[in-house]
């Protein structure tokens, strides 16, 4: 599965892209996960993702992060805060698997 983390700037993804790519590696999955920023979101949305996750610091921005999403057709879901932290990787992988319904 490959995976879209997008926030402000596209660095505290990191923390958690790192969390949600290591719960997904110890369950079984295959995941690619990549970050960035919102200003880069609408373009880095069109290369082939699965699914976006979209970080609680921009809840303010997700109905245009959604549009952009829905236009490249793929699901797209604000993160729920506690899988957004360093160790949320397990609650964020089955947000991702509610989302994508596996």
């Amino acid at each position: 599965m490959k995976i879209l983390l997008v926030c402000s700037q596209g660095m505290s993804s990191a923390i958690v892209a790192k969390a949600l790519q290591e719960a997904g590696t110890k369950a079984g999955y295959e995941l690619d996960v990549n970050e960035c920023g919102s200003q880069a979101f609408e373009a880095e949305v069109q290369r082939g993702y699965d699914a976006a996750l979209v970080a609680p610091q921009i809840r303010h921005r997700f109905d245009g992060l959604e549009k952009s999403a829905k236009e490249a057709g793929i699901p797209i879901a604000l993160i729920k805060p506690q899988g957004y932290t360093p160790i949320g990787g397990p609650k964020l992988l089955e947000q991702v698997k509610e989302l994508l319904s596996l």
